[in-house]
């Protein structure tokens, strides 16, 4: 009781707004549980991550749900229990072994995206590392294999503009919860690339193409790594990193994205 008394008079105090529909966030409408699976149980959710997004802007987001294409993750519109891959990847050859994304990659989660990467919005990479840990809980990937976590870099040039680094800010939350350990400043951009969403796709895979290299190839050596990354779309800069670290010695590389 006293505990609810108290938060109502930090809403006429400090009062909270919605990021993306400027919405009030009351203890009505407040992030407390959502539909599900994001997340299971949205009491688990801290006062400070809730007080971002309004109840409402977090049930727009469209999760992904199975079946999943075994090798990118997309989901398989029209299954074939005879295949296990989608038509895309029945074509193309990744280098990493299999890929996941939670969400699709529109409209709110799109929006949040934008606002995380290109406002600043650093606040946003807790509520959207909350939805992989669901997606990841709720599925049971099977990430025991992995034996640590590298976030996707981005270019020096980007890091300078921008000052962080969205994938290494979602992979912090992430990691920590499944248990393993983040590896910083290993993986790296050698040359700027022009921004993937600005190019065919037929040329996205040129572009990124000896784009990475590790700075301690021993730390990945016989090992499976864990990429993590926003969004995936074609897969060339997931498949191109895994490139790189396959070549230094790693026995396996799995890619979980917010969304694709």
């Amino acid at each position: 009781m006293l505990n609810r008394i108290l938060q109502a008079l930090e809403e006429i105090i400090y009062p909270h707004y919605c990021l993306l529909c400027r919405i009030r966030i009351t203890l009505e409408n407040q992030l407390r549980r959502v539909t599900p699976p994001f997340p299971r149980d949205g009491n688990s959710l801290p006062r400070e991550r809730a007080g971002l997004i309004c109840r409402d802007c977090i049930g727009k987001i469209k999760p992904n749900s199975p079946p999943f294409c075994q090798k990118c993750g997309r989901k398989i519109l029209k299954f074939d229990p005879s295949l296990n891959v989608c038509a895309e990847c029945s074509k193309t050859q990744f280098w990493f072994d299999r890929a996941w994304a939670s969400c699709s990659y529109e409209g709110v989660i799109k929006e949040m995206v934008h606002n995380l990467k290109y406002r600043n919005k650093i606040c946003l990479a807790k509520v959207l590392s909350r939805l992989m840990i669901d997606f990841v809980s709720d599925y049971r990937l099977p990430l025991e294999a992995c034996d640590c976590a590298i976030a996707i870099p981005l270019s020096p040039r980007k890091h300078r503009e921008r000052e962080f680094n969205q994938a290494e800010a979602l992979a912090d939350n992430l990691s920590a919860y499944i248990g393993l350990k983040l590896l910083k400043d290993n993986l790296k951009r050698i040359r700027d690339t022009k921004s993937q969403t600005e190019l065919e796709k037929s040329k996205r895979w040129q572009n990124i193409r000896g784009a990475f290299a590790l700075n301690a190839p021993s730390a990945v050596r016989g090992k499976t790594i864990l990429l993590i990354d926003d969004v995936l779309t074609t897969g060339a800069t997931a498949s191109e990193a895994a490139r790189a670290l396959k070549n230094a010695g790693a026995a396996g590389v799995y890619v979980l994205a917010l969304a694709n």
